[in-house]
């Protein structure tokens, strides 16, 4: 018989699972970005209704006052790693475990992308440079130095992929998904999206384990309409991505999701027009590619679509289901 202690989190992934072969159609991803549980006021943090559990079950509607209710962690000291550590080791072998009556065979891919602190993001960018003064010295009072931090809005996202968008309902409307995936987000995570968008695979993956990501948030221009923003995005910006010598030597995987939907009211996944994700070996290479005169060519054709709005950050990639190997690029209409 099944215990609690059964193994779920290696299951649905090389080498013990089945792979289902390749694709060269456009897949259908749910990026579901996540902010996490924890002690910000509600006005410098949105949170979903429900969410933000405490140990009772019911919503803290107010974590800065009362941050040790919160069911996940309640010494805010401990509130970042606590997270991390639940979304990896709890949250996925949850999502992943095929209890009585429910399955997971129609995601094709689910992969926990956690934003590192540490690596660049468009709030603290590479190069990084010595606190110097005019002589060449380091400051002798640091403590009166120290950089603000400004966090993205997002703190990862779950990259889930089916190959219909029929399949999203068919999985997430089982009674395990609805029911008790649901209430474990509402421990875990203070704000979900919930948008619906087409995959591109520019860059096909050789592997299944590329282990950081480069995630790039795209809100478009005012003056551009959704279907015309996206159009450039493939047609004209993924073609200068791919010419560059950088791209080519540094990214191991490249994807554009175009949203082009949600599965229930999601007023801050709506705002998003399109995600680009780019897989590297290392956060070395991440900086290398970010400072070359390559991704600034890159940089500036993003900005002649995208919007102030946008954001970039870096990440850990951690493989919770995998059916599709090999990966092939998408066929482009």
């Amino acid at each position: 018989m099944p215990t609690d202690f059964e193994r779920a989190d290696n299951l649905h992934r090389p080498p013990l699972g089945e792979a289902r072969g390749a694709t060269a159609k456009p897949l259908i991803v749910t990026p579901t970005f996540v902010s996490r549980v924890d002690d910000t006021p509600r006005g410098q943090r949105p949170q979903d209704a429900g969410a933000s559990k405490s140990r009772h079950g019911h919503e803290v509607h107010f974590p800065n006052l009362r941050p040790h209710a919160l069911a996940l962690e309640g010494n805010p000291n401990l509130a970042f790693e606590h997270w991390d550590e639940y979304w990896r080791k709890v949250h996925g072998p949850k999502f992943a475990w095929d209890e009585p009556g429910s399955s997971s065979g129609l995601v094709l891919r689910y992969d926990q992308v956690h934003r590192i602190a540490s690596g660049p993001s468009c709030f603290f960018r590479p190069p990084y440079r010595a606190m110097t003064g005019d002589d060449g010295r380091l400051p002798e009072d640091p403590e009166k130095r120290v950089p603000a931090f400004q966090r993205p809005r997002w703190d990862g996202f779950a990259y889930i992929t089916y190959a219909e968008e029929a399949d999203i309902e068919k999985t997430l409307g089982q009674e395990k998904f609805s029911q008790r995936i649901v209430a474990d987000e509402q421990v875990a995570f203070r704000m979900v999206t919930r948008e619906i968008t087409r995959e591109y695979i520019l860059i096909p993956s050789a592997r299944h384990r590329d282990p950081i990501s480069l995630v790039k948030i795209h809100v478009r221009r005012p003056e551009l309409s959704r279907d015309e923003f996206q159009r450039r995005m493939l047609t004209e910006h993924a073609p200068r991505v791919l010419a560059q010598r950088s791209t080519r030597e540094l990214v191991r995987r490249y994807a554009q999701l175009h949203n082009i939907g949600s599965t229930q009211k999601d007023p801050e996944g709506s705002k998003i027009d399109a995600v680009s994700v780019f897989s590297f070996a290392s956060l070395n290479d991440v900086e290398d590619y970010l400072v070359s005169e390559d991704h600034a060519l890159i940089e500036a054709s993003e900005q002649g679509l995208a919007g102030p709005d946008s954001e970039w950050w870096t990440a850990i990639n951690y493989s919770v289901i995998n059916r599709l190997m090999p990966e092939v690029a998408t066929a482009l209409p």
